[in-house]
């Protein structure tokens, strides 16, 4: 999984409302994601095909409608990542502390 692709994705702040929306609840229709985001039908489409092309999302055709779901195992790999990053800068920090406080 490329991380930087779904961090690119999540990067809009129409994606991330969506991707939110998702979050509270899912699966939702593509007419249902569109509403009040103040972009056009056609701009929610495309801003969810980017979505779905991350893997952010999942888009299922069902009849005359598409539901629209989150692909949880993409945001889990984006979640490791952060962790990995997080739990680096961690040990960078403790590493300063302990030599500023060694050192005083």
């Amino acid at each position: 999984m490329n991380e930087a692709a779904i961090y690119k994705a999540l990067g809009d702040p129409v994606r991330l409302e969506i991707v939110a929306r998702l979050a509270r609840q899912s699966p939702r229709t593509l007419g249902e994601l569109s509403e009040d985001l103040g972009i056009s039908r056609q701009g929610a489409r495309k801003q969810i095909e980017v979505l779905a092309s991350a893997r952010v999302v999942q888009l299922v055709p069902s009849g005359r409608v598409t539901e629209v779901s989150l692909d949880t195992r993409t945001l889990e790999t984006a979640r490791q990542f952060i962790a990995m990053l997080e739990q680096q800068w961690d040990q960078r920090l403790a590493a300063l502390q302990k030599f500023v406080e060694d050192n005083d």
